[in-house]
């Protein structure tokens, strides 16, 4: 605690021209004779402390010294302060918590950093939110989690893994470890987890990193990537710019947009495409755009009176 304190004192010096004893006593909860005490420590580290005296006395770092922060610029501490925070928003990290408070505090002002505000808010559901906690305590602490596991194609098993990692793919959250059943690496969907429980077994932990079977995560979650063109309504400009790569957006010569899009599988390209409604069509692949007809058929019969 006392070394968290130093720290977090050093970095508030950093920060400030001129700090008072009465001042950093309040905002560490601590006596003024243990911040006399701290002053000493850190002026023994080498890092000179001035003391004045008066209404207007405190401590501060002696000119001509400083603790440069040339390695890093302020739109490095900027970018770190804003993806700790998008992380802390899911994991609740506490350790993360006392991280932002000292890295905060490199930051010369909120006037100064306020034009470089990110607020990288990593997308959760309160379920993977929850999840996210769980995983992140077991993988700090090496134990074993169980689940429920659906996979792609609807096929539910048991499982039990050692968690290594979590990561975050386009919008979907996953965790990925050694797998009990499978003896072997794995990644899994926190979305596709029910039942998850974190156990009283610890392992230890293998060197393997996500890296080592790197043909294998595409396969497990996911076909072969399908190439579908679509072309959209005039309306849905914005909403095409929003959702698909520029160097894949045609505009016509009728005003209409023409999409070659890649979707993981024929089923999400036809649930996306009637997500549009009338606003988009189908162009090729000839056998989606057969697909998309029988399925509309499907919806109709279902749909007639009885």
């Amino acid at each position: 605690m006392k070394l968290d304190r130093l720290l977090a004192i050093t970095m508030a010096l950093l920060n400030k021209k001129r700090i008072g004893a009465a001042e950093l006593a309040e905002r560490f909860e601590v006596s003024l004779r243990t911040i006399y005490r701290d002053m000493e420590a850190i002026n023994a580290s080498g890092i000179p402390i001035a003391s004045f005296a008066g209404l207007d006395g405190g401590y501060e770092i002696m000119e001509g010294y400083r603790l440069e922060r040339q390695s890093l610029s302020l739109d490095d501490f900027s970018s770190i302060y804003n993806a700790l925070r998008g992380v802390h928003a899911v994991s609740d990290d506490q350790d993360i918590a006392g991280l932002l408070d000292r890295i905060g505090a490199l930051i010369p002002s909120e006037k100064e950093a306020g034009t470089l505000n990110m607020d990288l808010q990593w997308l959760s559901t309160p379920a993977d939110k929850e999840k996210i906690r769980l995983l992140h305590g077991a993988i700090k602490e090496c134990r074993l989690v169980a689940f429920d596991y659906m996979d792609y194609y609807g096929q539910e098993t048991g499982r039990r893994i050692e968690p290594m990692g979590i990561y975050l793919k386009g919008y979907a959250w996953y965790v990925w470890g050694f797998c009990l059943t499978r003896l072997d690496l794995r990644v899994f969907r926190l979305s596709r987890m029910n039942q998850l429980e974190r156990q009283q077994e610890v392992f230890a932990r293998r060197s393997l990193v996500m890296e080592d079977s790197p043909g294998k995560w595409q396969q497990q979650e996911t076909e072969p990537e399908v190439e579908v063109t679509i072309r959209f309504n005039v309306s849905m400009k914005t909403r095409v710019r929003d959702e698909y790569e520029p160097d894949r957006i045609i505009a016509m010569e009728d005003g209409t947009i023409k999409v070659a899009a890649r979707f993981y599988s024929k089923e999400a390209a036809l649930r996306r495409v009637l997500g549009y409604g009338t606003q988009a069509k189908i162009i090729e692949p000839a056998e989606l755009v057969e697909q998309m007809r029988n399925h509309l058929s499907e919806l109709a019969l279902l749909y007639q009176n009885e």
